[in-house]
């Protein structure tokens, strides 16, 4: 789950420079201020990328345009909502991307690919689903809420949901990757295993 866990890390950076308005505003509550800075840190984590010759793959340029794009919006209108709505279309859009069929088995071991990729791809909907989910939950709470309650609110709701999802996804994958290990004829069994390197067991 190495890869798997460092996409969510990406997805966490592309969400940052939201955070970081948010916690600015929290403790100065001066919007223009906390805009700016959000704005100068999401120009400032891509051009650092390109100072070090990195590739700005599709969601990152993304980010930094609804970084300056509801940024500015906050700054005409005076309303901090704009900025927290910018993580639902973050949602939205890795919802899309995780409706290919079978994008999940490119996180997973070998030996899962190869007994559950069935059950993997029924787990990459229901991801998709919490995005589209979260996209909705934040949209409304960001254009019916103040801050404080968006706050409050919204990182809980994350963190709750997303580990929700993956241990239920986890779990299932399991069971069922056992259940069809067992159920294999003994020479098909070791031979699965084995893309485990050896070290795993019908049992385990």
């Amino acid at each position: 789950m190495k890869n798997f866990l460092n996409a969510a890390r990406l997805l966490l950076l592309d969400l940052a420079s939201t955070f970081v308005f948010l916690v600015l505003f929290l403790l100065t509550h001066n919007t223009a201020l906390s805009v700016g800075l959000g704005i100068a840190f999401g120009v400032a984590q891509i051009g650092l990328q390109l100072v070090r010759g990195k590739r700005i793959d599709m969601m990152e340029w993304l980010s930094l345009f609804l970084v300056v794009a509801a940024g500015s919006a906050t700054l005409l209108t005076h309303d901090p909502r704009f900025v927290l709505f910018k993580p639902s279309v973050i949602y939205a859009v890795v919802g899309v991307v995780m409706l290919k069929p079978g994008w999940l088995n490119r996180y997973l071991p070998e030996i899962a690919r190869t007994v559950v990729p069935d059950v993997a791809v029924v787990i990459g909907y229901a991801w998709a689903g919490l995005m589209f989910l979260s996209a909705a939950v934040n949209a409304f709470v960001a254009l019916t809420c103040d801050v404080m309650i968006w706050a409050m609110v919204m990182p809980i709701y994350g963190i709750v949901s997303k580990v929700v999802v993956f241990l239920g996804g986890y779990a299932a994958l399991r069971l069922i990757a056992r259940r069809r290990i067992y159920a294999m004829p003994a020479t098909e069994r070791d031979a699965v295993l084995a893309l485990d390197g050896g070290t795993a067991t019908a049992s385990s």
